[in-house]
């Protein structure tokens, strides 16, 4: 069985649209400037990032792209925006590359890997 590349998964991701696309190339390129110790990894039909701990991923979908945060259950909220219910996780819908700026994505992100980092706190 062979592991998907980031490349690959940005080609299917392509299939589903351009908007979508979008969505994802610049949430990657957010992290990758906001994190720059950053690493991905193509899992579960996403990508995943890790610095250290894994923080987050990026998963694409017909209507939107969702920002998983991995310990977002700890984290507070500060805009509204995360999602869920679970004990873990939480995630940001994104149905434009507008809301990515909108929803405030660059001030979630330290936070998702800082709740990671500190598990519980």
């Amino acid at each position: 069985m062979t592991t998907k590349t980031v490349e690959a998964l940005l080609d299917d991701i392509r299939l589903l649209g351009d908007e979508q696309y979008a969505i994802v190339t610049s949430v990657r390129k957010l992290i990758k400037t906001l994190i720059p110790s950053v690493s991905e990894e193509v899992k579960y039909g996403g990508i995943l990032f890790c610095s250290g701990v894994q923080f987050c991923g990026v998963f694409a979908y017909r209507q939107h792209v969702s920002l998983e945060l991995s310990h977002g259950a700890s984290i507070i909220d500060p805009h509204g925006y995360l999602e869920g219910s679970g004990k873990g996780r939480r995630h940001i819908k994104l149905r434009s590359a507008q809301d990515i700026e909108e929803k405030n994505v660059s001030r979630y992100l330290p936070l998702a890997l800082e709740a990671a980092r500190n598990p519980g706190q």
